[in-house]
């Protein structure tokens, strides 16, 4: 025992002496001492005014370094100029400034870091996109002092770099995020794969996909095998076989419960305030919760911009706004806003988009006796986002967006020999804020806390001029959220995730009918607690990545208690191949429902109805899906099968305009299949194959006719697509084809029975297959160098395909009528955008 306190004295010593050897020989001196020996040294005189050098300390050259050597390693470290005169005199003179530069990269992954803080104690700049830094020396001894949220500051004196050129400077992080990207270029540039099983658009690296000249966030992914709108909507996007509402759409944290203008057929975040996308089918974090189909994370971006920069757009149905302006050094604001050009003018893209969300409804068509007029449609958006860094440790974060569609038209008659003209309208808003605090304790330990209120509204007046009523209809939404998470790094393979989740959801729902006097108002709310932790868990060569954890849930109202693991797991083998698992329990208490397909104007016909675990049930979800995927030389494989059944869900939730059109009843839907993606990148080409196939059955124990195909059951999807980039100059085409949409036909030889039309089995029959031809293309002029002009072209549905996407039959006079909705024929749009 003695013997090994012995032995750990004389290490605790020797480690001891070495700091102390360390520290002295890092040890700064006064200037004036330095001269004095170099004096003594080579017998020669220094002259210069006392202040000058006063308060200078620095490190002792090397005692071997000539005189010369010695005058330039101290003009170098002081900024002084020394001058050598022949009779052995040197002068000193004041300092007259200089530049420090430098590269700022991660120390791990040797990657640079945009907009990190470097600052003296006279001002402050930030890197670019490289990691470069250029900032003024004002002083011969100056502290020079660069952060980076997330990452250990670090702090020099400018008298200490001795180096001329511009060096690099590497910051450690502070803490270390496990997920890394597994496949880069996924479809595009800027789409890639990530190691827990999601995917990632970062759209300051993106490219372009086939018809589409912006950034429009819903519309790009789906470009994803599996992921698909059967109506062309963007507020209508089926994640593998799932409804629109089964999708979580987060803006920064915060849920949307709006996600279109024009009703669905433009999405309505700004591209140029949102910069990345996540987007997970299956195995999502813990920290989540609805979404029982698929989850769509957006994000601003999460630095400071060091210096101003702005863009103006506009296409044929808006103009747009961004700015990012610096409020400091330890603060920026972003805005941006859109609006609707159909006050100004009435394009060909307008025209055949209000076409589109009016066929088949009320605003299209009207009883013979009365016409409409006067038809016009509007929207605007407006996003902010305000990033302070309180300190190294802290950051806050404030989001806000505001978005209106509104859409107006008057409805004419003649009534008792008189012109009468009332208006009808339908609106639908969405405002939400919330707020982000960010602290990191040290290099392992990370907090948030992220509150948020959410409110949307969906208002309809339909005036019904013969009969002198109006009907009003609401439905509105407010819901606030509050979470905490703690996330603690173990070491470089272990992370730690836990949090407890709060939130409060308010449903109303209005029917309001002046004559005769009917009103009916109803209110709910929900309040939901939710627990989480999870361990993730990277080996060191970083080939193998696991995350098991499991998601407690407390239903006030119906004191239900939910448990919900979520597993995913890849592992790369054989170099080229990567092997994914991933698998989640999930449920949602808000749904859309279908009362009356001519609600709200036959338009947005879906209301959000919360749950009351009745007739109405929470809905609950299992998944588990294998993906395996082979990357090589420009070569991407990747095949994904899977397995889901999601329970709760209502046949007023699914949109049947058949036999259960008015038949209420609750069951399930169980969907396989398997997705497969094929790219090739040869330099400047990238070219994608995809494919998708499903098998998706409804289960209504209430039904006689169950099982039976989903009204979402698309058996066969492909997708073909080419983009090309030269220089300035990108270019994209697309093919896209699917099998029909299922649809139930009436009986030939008996289609009507008592008054109602006798159908055949439901989802028996299907439309026609669909098919449509994209292509766009982009032109990037640069003027200067901080400034540069897109101008872009695209071409929707080239060759103008009819397509049928969807449906439906009504006796009219005791004759069956068909009505069939048509997809978008031959559209154009053309962007102009510039960039400051």
């Amino acid at each position: 025992m003695k013997r090994r306190i012995k032995e750990f004295f004389i290490i605790f010593l020797l480690v001891f002496c070495n700091g102390l050897l360390s520290q002295t020989k890092n040890e700064t001196i006064p200037l004036e001492k330095i001269i004095a020996y170099l004096e003594a040294k080579y017998q020669v005189q220094f002259n210069y005014a006392a202040d000058i050098v006063n308060g200078i300390t620095i490190i002792e050259p090397f005692k071997g370094l000539s005189l010369n050597e010695s005058i330039s390693y101290l003009q170098k470290v002081t900024g002084l100029e020394f001058i050598l005169t022949d009779s052995n005199i040197i002068l000193i003179k004041p300092f007259k400034g200089k530049v420090l530069c430098g590269y700022i990269k991660d120390k791990e992954t040797l990657l640079p870091l945009v907009s990190a803080t470097i600052e003296t104690s006279g001002q402050a700049t930030t890197s670019d996109e490289n990691g470069f830094f250029k900032i003024s020396i004002n002083k011969i001894s100056e502290p020079v002092v660069i952060r980076f949220l997330g990452y250990g500051t670090v702090r020099t004196n400018s008298n200490m770099i001795v180096s001329k050129d511009c060096q690099d400077y590497y910051l450690t992080t502070s803490f270390q995020k496990l997920s890394e990207v597994l496949i880069s270029n996924y479809i595009v540039n800027g789409i890639n794969k990530i190691d827990n099983g999601s995917y990632e658009i970062n759209f300051l690296d993106f490219d372009i996909l086939p018809g589409l000249i912006e950034a429009d966030v819903l519309q790009s992914v789906q470009s994803f095998p599996g992921i698909q709108s059967l109506n062309e909507t963007v507020s209508n996007i089926n994640i593998r076989g799932g409804t629109n509402d089964q999708n979580l759409i987060l803006w920064d944290g915060i849920k949307m419960y709006q996600s279109g203008h024009f009703f669905g057929l433009i999405s309505m975040y700004n591209p140029e305030i949102t910069q990345k996308v996540s987007l997970r089918k299956n195995g999502s974090s813990v920290a989540y919760t609805d979404g029982v189909s698929g989850i769509i994370d957006m994000t601003t971006s999460k630095h400071i911009n060091p210096s101003f920069k702005g863009v103006i757009g506009l296409n044929l149905t808006n103009v747009n706004g961004f700015v990012d302006v610096p409020l400091g050094t330890h603060s920026s604001i972003q805005f941006a806003a859109r609006k609707s050009i159909s006050d100004f003018v009435e394009t060909p893209t307008y025209k055949a988009f209000f076409e589109r969300i009016s066929q088949n409804t009320e605003v299209e068509n009207n009883i013979s006796s009365i016409t409409n007029s006067n038809k016009a449609f509007d929207f605007y958006d407006t996003s902010l986002r305000w990033i302070y860094k309180i300190s190294d440790k802290d950051q806050l974060r404030l989001n806000f967006i505001n978005v209106h569609n509104e859409l107006v038209f008057n409805e004419n008659a003649t009534i008792n020999n008189l012109e009468e003209s009332k208006e009808s309208s339908l609106s639908q808003f969405s405002i939400a804020g919330a707020i982000n605090y960010e602290r990191n304790w040290n290099k392992n330990l990370q907090t948030t806390l992220e509150i948020y209120e959410t409110d949307y509204k969906l208002k309809s007046i339909n005036s019904n001029i013969v009969d002198s009523q109006r009907f009003l209809q609401e439905n509105a939404i407010s819901e606030t959220s509050s979470k905490f998470e703690l996330k603690y790094n173990f070491n470089n393979r272990f992370q730690f995730l836990g949090g407890y989740h709060f939130v409060e959801t308010e449903i109303t729902n209005l029917d309001d009918v002046d004559n005769p006097l009917f009103r009916v108002l109803v209110s709910e709310v929900l309040r939901t607690h939710g627990i989480f932790s999870e361990v993730g868990y990277k080996s060191l060569n970083k080939k193998t990545n696991l995350n098991v954890g499991v998601r407690y849930n407390y239903l006030e109202k119906f004191n239900k208690k939910l448990w919900e693991p979520r597993f995913s797991f890849s592992q790369k083998f054989l170099k080229k191949f990567n092997w994914e698992i991933l698998a989640e329990f999930k449920h949602q208490n808000t749904s859309q429902v279908i009362n009356f397909q001519n609600d709200f104007l036959g338009i947005e016909k879906r209301r959000w109805q919360l749950s009351n675990n009745d007739n109405i049930p929470v809905i609950e979800s299992r998944q588990i899906s294998s993906a395996i995927s082979f990357n090589n030389k420009g070569w991407l494989f990747d095949i994904d099968g899977y397995v889901k059944t999601v329970k709760g869900i209502t046949t007023q939730s699914q949109g049947f305009q058949n036999q259960f059109e008015f038949v209420k009843s609750k069951g399930q839907y169980e969907v396989k299949g398997f997705d497969v993606l094929v790219r090739k990148n040869i330099k400047r080409l990238n070219t994608w194959m995809s494919y998708s196939y499903m098998d998706n059955s409804y289960f209504f124990s209430e039904l006689s006719e169950s099982p039976f195909s989903s009204n979402y059951d698309v058996t066969h999807v492909l997708t073909l697509g080419s983009a090309y980039k030269l220089k300035n100059f990108k270019v994209s085409a697309g093919f896209n084809w699917h099998s029909g949409k299922p649809t139930t036909e009436p009986i030939k030889d008996n289609a009507i029975v008592n008054g109602n039309i006798n159908y055949n089995l439901p989802n028996s029959s299907n439309l026609k297959d669909y098919s449509r031809l994209d292509i766009s293309a982009i032109y990037v002029l640069k003027s200067h160098k901080k400034m540069k002009a897109d101008i872009g072209l695209s071409v929707w549905n080239v060759l103008n395909k009819k397509n049928e996407i969807n449906s439906f039959y009504r006796i009219n006079i005791g004759e069956i009528n068909k009505t069939t909705q048509n997809s978008l024929g031959l559209t154009s749009n053309a962007v102009f955008r510039l960039s400051f």
